[in-house]
């Protein structure tokens, strides 16, 4: 398939299909926008994050995840979010599934899909479904834009969200990285905010294969246009006897 195609097909599936992270965040971490890849199979990791807003909103997340090979292989996560919004506090449970299509690669585009929902801990009641299209353009061995596009679906107030997201991701150093990210929902709300869009930026350190740190400051990233602080970790247990990841891969 020539990179003029694939380019096409990555288009049209995100002018369909738009991204959510109002209620489950991505496998990266606490940021919004996903990559199309996925993890060695039999690996797991545990990522968590707690992000506080000048508006006194506040959010506390654990997300663990593993990838399994059933019929083809699967990242599977459950993310666990303990927030606090206009001082109400809610405890919500999003499980998630991920599987890659096409691999990444440098001057080329990869494709994955997930999707999953969220449920209220203490009631049960499902809250959202979602669908989501990951793709990933290498622009070097330590440079990638990403690309999300999905569909969400708000129980609560029955409402469909047509939504977008796009990331850079910059490895400028052996243990640090850049990323930006824009990314918003488009339908119907009472609540102007909801609608605009929503930014980030942050640095990672990533000292070796399994542990990596975050900061990063966000805008109006739950839809309430307020100025956010996060802090993130992330540990990881790779297959063991398995190469480092960028070893195998070759990328950041």
């Amino acid at each position: 398939m020539g990179w003029a195609k694939q380019t096409g097909i990555t288009a049209a599936i995100a002018a369909f299909v738009a991204f959510s992270a109002q209620d489950a965040r991505a496998a990266n971490g606490a940021y919004a926008v996903d990559a199309a890849d996925i993890s060695e199979v039999g690996s797991c990791k545990v990522e968590s994050w707690m992000s506080m807003a000048t508006n006194t909103d506040f959010a506390g997340v654990a997300n663990p995840s593993c990838v399994v090979d059933p019929f083809r292989p699967i990242e599977l996560s459950m993310q666990t979010i303990r927030s606090r919004s206009d001082g109400d506090w809610s405890t919500t449970i999003a499980p998630k599934a991920k599987t890659n299509f096409i691999p990444t690669g440098i001057g080329r585009w990869g494709l994955s899909a997930y999707g999953g929902g969220s449920f209220d801990a203490a009631t049960g009641e499902m809250l959202t479904a979602f669908a989501v299209i990951p793709a990933t353009f290498r622009l070097s061995e330590t440079t990638r834009i990403n690309v999300n596009g999905g569909w969400l679906w708000d129980r609560t107030l029955d409402r469909h969200y047509l939504t977008y997201g796009i990331g850079f991701d910059w490895k400028f150093t052996d243990t640090l990285q850049w990323t930006i990210e824009a990314y918003g929902q488009a339908g119907a709300s009472e609540v102007q905010s909801v609608i605009q869009p929503r930014f980030q930026t942050g640095i990672r350190y990533r000292p070796n294969e399994i542990f990596s740190v975050d900061v990063i400051y966000g805008r109006n990233i739950a839809g309430e246009n307020a100025n956010w602080i996060t802090l993130g970790t992330t540990i990881r247990f790779p297959v063991g006897g398995s190469e480092p990841e960028h070893r195998r891969t070759g990328h950041l």
